[in-house]
């Protein structure tokens, strides 16, 4: 009896981290997109942790409201893994969309808008950079 408690409590625990392993990059994702659905590109860019070539007019080109990805109104985090052949960062795949709320599948003319974007969050201190 006590071997089968202790196997279900261990199958337990490694499912918990299993489900658990990427939050904290998720959680500064989430802190990231808040930031700039809320117009706050200050913010955003200070959540980026920039290196010093990364600077706010190349942030603004990117993220801001008439930048590459932008407007961002609306996200969703897809989900998150480990690139191959690295162990200090996380890739996060975020549907992003012009539109608020985010738009339904069937809204063919908004759902096209939507884009999927995968972000690297370094692990050790979650400053954010593009996939190479």
């Amino acid at each position: 009896m006590a071997f089968a408690v202790a196997a279900i409590v261990i199958i337990g625990i490694v499912l918990l981290w299993w489900a658990l392993r990427f939050y904290p990059e998720k959680r500064a994702a989430e802190h990231f997109f808040n930031a700039l659905v809320a117009g706050d590109t200050d913010t955003a860019y200070k959540i980026w942790k920039p290196t010093t070539s990364y600077r706010m007019q190349d942030f603004l080109a990117d993220w801001g409201p008439t930048g590459y990805f932008g407007p961002v109104k609306s996200y969703e985090i897809v989900g998150a893994a480990t690139p191959h052949g690295l162990t200090n960062a996380v890739e996060v795949a975020i549907k992003i969309s012009p539109f608020s709320p985010m738009p339904d599948a069937n809204d063919k003319d908004k759902s096209q808008k939507t884009r999927l974007v995968g972000i690297w969050i370094v692990t050790h201190d979650k400053s954010f950079s593009f996939p190479p």
